[in-house]
């Protein structure tokens, strides 16, 4: 290896085998599980709490062939997700790591099931021909994964945030330079860095470059989610895949903020969406950053979920569908007796709404929907006529939950460059890469690929640290 390329300046310099940077559910993967394969790991998070986007999430991982599955008495495998998540892409996704995710997800699933995470619910959602969103609780599988990682040793430093790699003269990545409390700080990392930054939602001048339009989508996600991890990857040549894909994700109300988290998706309960002119604009199966995008094309970019006391029913019922009962309350959620009287509540032209409602219906009864849907979600479920009072209106905008474009990766988690060469120990996983999800997202794939190729990267970085040992 040549010689290590430093700042004289630099206050400290400590050395582990394994750097990690970023302590959301991709970060506190990897890092516990080189930890507990006897790896000294170190995990640098920039803000003062760990969690992250991940904190934040409904707690969905998308797995397949799952004991829960098997309870349900649910159909699916793997050839199925495969499929689904081509679709989802538009075939755009590297099936290389498709690959690699439906090879490692049922040890994943188990890996986190032997630590404790215990998964609540299944639900089917968006992207999805079958019920394979299971949720977790994902403060609690967090701090399960955090007591983990100390107990094997694992050290966590919060207000570290990282500022560029240092290398070998080879280009190796042998270590990082962070800004901490104490000042810029180096920290070597004698098998890799691991970059599990997150995404780059809150990133205005990356959104720019990537994706203008989509800079009116509300701004969400975790508060570090500035793309930091991309752009010092980025300086050093990598490559990236599906940037210009990424897209907010339709159902929250533009009152909402980061504290409130409000996602509603009810379209995928049977709601119709319909912009302020009362007009439907979209097929409503379809998955909801497609939504999003269409919404955004809208007046005002907001769109109005339309529904009836059924449909309300089918949401209670549902783990993926908000507390209505609290947006209600909030004055979020509009109801009335009439489609007439709704429409005046929320400003939607009246007339325009009630001739939406009666042309939908007509179609479902029909089966000739004249946007073309013929299920509730992804090809499953069947269409119900709006009809039963009360009806609903929810008020809805386009919101930046997570970026899904990012960091070019081979299967086991080596950032490539531009080149497609693999850029030697360092590693990303999680909403920082690319690459995977293509032109779309299925629901769970966010957290699933974050654990799923956070356990690879780790088997990959203690396989190699113990050839080096030999």
């Amino acid at each position: 290896m040549g010689r290590e390329r430093r700042d004289p300046d630099l206050r400290c310099t400590e050395v582990f085998d394994l750097i990690v940077l970023g302590a959301g559910i991709a970060g506190h993967t990897v890092a516990t599980s080189a930890a507990e394969a006897g790896l000294s790991v170190l995990m640098l998070e920039k803000t003062e709490e760990v969690g992250g986007s991940s904190a934040m999430s409904g707690g969905w991982f998308a797995f397949s062939g799952t004991a829960k599955q098997r309870e349900r008495s649910v159909g699916d495998s793997d050839h199925l997700f495969m499929q689904d998540l081509l679709r989802t892409g538009d075939g755009q996704s590297d099936r290389t790591l498709l690959r690699a995710y439906l090879a490692k997800q049922q040890e994943t699933y188990l890996w986190l099931k032997r630590h404790g995470v215990v998964f609540r619910a299944l639900e089917l959602s968006a992207g999805m021909s079958a019920a394979r969103a299971h949720q977790a609780h994902m403060h609690r599988t967090l701090s399960i994964l955090q007591e983990f990682f100390v107990a094997a040793g694992g050290a966590i430093r919060v207000r570290h945030r990282g500022l560029r790699m240092l290398q070998a003269r080879s280009g190796k990545v042998i270590g990082v330079v962070a800004d901490t409390p104490g000042g810029e700080c180096s920290f070597v990392g004698r098998d890799g860095v691991v970059l599990a930054t997150g995404g780059f939602t809150r990133a205005v001048d990356l959104l720019q470059e990537f994706v203008p339009d989509q800079l009116s989508a509300l701004p969400h996600g975790g508060k570090g989610n500035t793309g930091d991890g991309l752009k010092i990857a980025r300086s050093l040549g990598a490559g990236l895949a599906d940037m210009c894909s990424v897209s907010g994700t339709y159902g929250a109300h533009p009152g909402s903020d980061d504290a409130c988290d409000e996602l509603v998706t009810a379209y995928y309960k049977g709601a119709i969406v319909v912009n302020q002119d009362g007009r439907r604009f979209v097929n409503e199966s379809v998955d909801y950053k497609t939504l999003g995008r269409a919404v955004l094309a809208q007046p005002g970019e907001v769109a109005f979920q339309i529904f009836d006391s059924k449909i309300r029913a089918m949401c209670r019922e549902s783990d993926l569908i908000k507390d209505l009962d609290s947006l209600e309350q909030k004055g979020h959620l509009q109801k009335s007796d009439t489609i007439c009287r709704l429409a005046q509540l929320e400003g939607i032209d009246a007339a325009a709404l009630a001739d939406s409602v009666v042309r939908y219906n007509r179609g479902v009864a029909t089966a000739t929907d004249e946007f073309g849907r013929t299920h509730l979600c992804s090809g499953s479920g069947n269409l119900i006529e709006i009809d039963t009072p009360p009806f609903y209106a929810y008020r809805s905008k386009s919101v930046m939950t997570s970026t899904y474009g990012g960091l070019t990766t081979d299967s086991c988690g080596r950032v490539l460059n531009v080149h497609q060469a693999v850029m030697e120990n360092l590693y990303a996983v999680g909403e920082i890469t690319g690459g995977f999800h293509g032109a779309g997202y299925m629901t769970g794939t966010s957290l699933g690929k974050a654990t799923v190729f956070g356990r690879i990267v780790a088997q990959h970085v203690v396989r190699s640290h113990f050839r080096r040992s030999l």
